[in-house]
């Protein structure tokens, strides 16, 4: 079973940077993949970036060259860097992870972008 925990969600203005940070119960080594997805109000699930167990990244449109995935196996973490924030990013952030062909995934956390 894998349980992931959120954290570093808040309100941040337009323009400004957070960190988000997914840690594993497991060892994320063996994750096939892990990444970042969100919802805003009235909207589906989106995927916002992917990391796969080869470190190989990929990024929504949306957020190419402003956000960044990693990931620290040592600490069974992975990372959101976030800069530049638009109020179109206000969302719930969820972590997600795949393993063994499962999809797992974190309760969220809220990240509110003000102008």
């Amino acid at each position: 079973q894998v349980q992931l925990v959120e954290s570093g969600g808040g309100l941040v203005q337009a323009g400004g940077s957070l960190r988000l940070s997914c840690a594993a119960s497991g060892s994320i080594f063996t994750y096939d993949a892990m990444g970042w997805y969100r919802q805003a109000p009235g909207k589906q699930r989106e995927s916002v970036a992917r990391i796969t167990r080869g470190s190989s990244s990929n990024y929504a449109d949306s957020v190419e060259g402003r956000f960044t995935i990693s990931r620290d196996n040592a600490k069974n973490t992975v990372y959101l860097q976030m800069n530049s924030l638009k109020r179109e990013d206000t969302a719930v952030y969820y972590c997600n992870a795949v393993w063994l062909y499962k999809d797992y995934w974190g309760q969220g956390t809220q990240v509110t972008v003000s102008s």
